[in-house]
């Protein structure tokens, strides 16, 4: 898989521990102008993995949701546009090295900036990382032996 840092939403980013919100993680990507051909022709792909697994004294669940807006600071309050939601995935599947989503971005209008969101339901995290990016080439390259003859 090849990675480019001006594509990474985080890297081993710590998620919210605060409470049941919705809050934007890591950094957003600047598309430069309202767009609805992020991959220029190509399809591209979402990739959310946890780095480090999610913990809550409660049953937490969390949301991961790809979101564009006019502003850098992207609103969590709804109004921003959404364009990709795993649903809630429970704490106790979030464990390290588990991969939440590898979907190419839909096809639609992307306003200027492009960010991950959480939303934590039932009960605040105690801790967990994630990575997040955009990529060309996803998760799928399987390494497969010599053929025998």
């Amino acid at each position: 898989m090849i990675m480019d840092e001006r594509l990474e939403f985080a890297d081993a980013t710590a998620l919210d521990t605060s409470g049941t919100d919705t809050d934007l993680i890591g950094d957003v990507i600047d598309l430069g102008s309202t767009t609805s051909d992020v991959g220029n022709g190509q399809p591209i792909y979402l990739v959310i993995q946890v780095d480090t697994a999610v913990t809550s004294g409660g049953s937490a669940t969390v949301d991961f949701k790809l979101l564009s807006d006019a502003a850098a600071a992207i609103a969590v309050d709804g109004t921003a546009t959404q364009h990709f939601a795993s649903g809630p995935v429970a704490k106790a599947t979030l464990i390290a090295g588990y991969t939440v989503a590898v979907v190419a971005l839909p096809i639609g209008t992307y306003e200027r900036f492009l960010g991950v969101a959480t939303t934590t339901g039932t009960a605040a995290l105690t801790a967990g990382k994630i990575n997040a990016f955009l990529t060309y080439d996803p998760v799928g390259w399987t390494a497969l032996p010599d053929s025998v003859n």
